[in-house]
């Protein structure tokens, strides 16, 4: 490695950025790469970086892009939806969670069979955190396995083989819906007032640039909104504790977007596909393969066997009912990464209207993956032990 793991901030920052501007010169610029596309491409290449040993598998500064990071980038985001066109997703959003919901908890008991001779009669609570854990995000999977008393060893190994897995399926997330573009339906975007008002303008044109010029008081207004968004879901969520932050914020930025001062606003999805395309890099840096090795490569084939089930259910069964390939794609991330991964897909397909949707039924994941985890987990141990 070239620099010390954890400590040189800058330079693994200037690796980041250096992902993300590569990306989208590749996007721009070469025939192959185009139509993967540079959210894609910054998780591959953020991917090779840290395989190849010239950045770490962890850091802070992943920390920061992981967390308020890719919040400050979704907030720019919802600061452009109009509540309006977000109704017509919501039935089909849901109809796209349930499927890869049970494709998940299929996939998990599936897995179980399939490996316990391998892992041994503990393979039971494994089940049951991958279930969980691929139905509303990884907070599901510690919890499934704080109430199972998972071995540390097992733990341990089935994060890192999660955290790699997760990053496999959100570039095949982003890239699906790519290929289904002649099949689905059409489904404007409507973003802000000033940012729409050209006929030829259309969203995916806004995600890398901006049809006014973006003046400092655009800059200073969005960035304040953003900030002030930030701390005051954070304040709030800290004295009641049973509302989500993510449901503080959301709430804050889409009333915001109501108001004339902030549709008037020029840049705000230019800047947050930015940011969320550092959050892309940073995910692809945290996938050692490496970690294959260490955990062996049972528990990798688990979290590996339990998703591509979960994919084929939810994509093949999706498709059949007609549900538009964007919307299955960001559900398919609800269940699989929680809200977060959600909100980064929409943002990354060009579709802010969805960002809504997609929070509610990652929220609706890590409140039911746990249930059935858990419900999964029993069923496996009668059958096992």
């Amino acid at each position: 490695m070239i620099f010390e793991p954890t400590e040189n901030t800058t330079t693994i920052t200037l690796a980041l950025v250096f992902t993300v501007l590569l990306a989208i010169w590749l996007e721009n610029n070469t025939r192959v790469f185009k139509k993967l596309g540079a959210a894609a491409l910054s998780i591959l290449i953020g991917m090779l970086f840290s395989n190849l040993g010239l950045i770490p598998g962890t850091s802070t500064v992943y920390d920061f892009f992981r967390g308020p990071g890719v919040l400050a980038g979704i907030t720019l985001f919802l600061l452009t939806v109009d509540l309006g066109s977000i109704r017509a997703a919501g039935g089909p959003m849901l109809k796209a969670f349930l499927l890869g919901a049970f494709g998940a908890a299929l996939g998990g008991a599936v897995m179980g069979l399939v490996l316990v001779d391998a892992i041994g009669p503990d393979t039971w609570k494994l089940s049951g955190q991958f279930a969980a854990t691929y139905i509303g995000g990884g907070v599901n999977f510690a919890a499934v396995g704080q109430a199972l008393n998972t071995s540390s060893e097992y733990f341990t190994a089935g994060v890192a083989a999660d955290v790699i897995v997760t990053a496999i399926w959100l570039i095949i997330c982003i890239t699906i819906p790519a290929y289904f573009g002649k099949t689905d339906t059409a489904d404007p975007v409507r973003v802000s007032v000033d940012e729409h008002s050209a006929g030829d303008s259309n969203t995916a044109n806004l995600l890398v640039s901006t049809k006014a010029p973006i003046t400092l008081w655009d800059l200073a207004v969005l960035a304040s909104t953003v900030m002030g968004c930030l701390w005051l879901s954070g304040v709030i969520a800290t004295v009641i504790p049973i509302i989500p932050k993510i449901i503080w914020l959301t709430t804050f930025a889409l009333v915001l977007a109501q108001t004339p001062v902030v549709k008037n606003l020029t840049g705000s999805l230019m800047l947050g596909n930015y940011l969320l395309l550092l959050f892309l890099a940073t995910n692809g840096a945290v996938s050692v393969i490496a970690r294959i090795i260490e955990i062996g490569p049972a528990i990798f084939y688990f979290a590996l066997g339990t998703v591509l089930i979960h994919g084929v259910i939810i994509f093949g069964i999706g498709r059949m009912l007609k549900i538009d390939s964007k919307i299955i794609a960001i559900a398919s991330q609800a269940n699989i990464g929680g809200a977060s991964s959600a909100m980064a897909i929409a943002g990354a397909r060009g579709t802010p209207h969805l960002i809504l949707p997609g929070i509610a039924v990652g929220l609706l994941g890590t409140a039911l993956g746990n249930y059935v985890g858990l419900l999964i987990a029993q069923l496996m141990k009668l059958v096992i032990i």
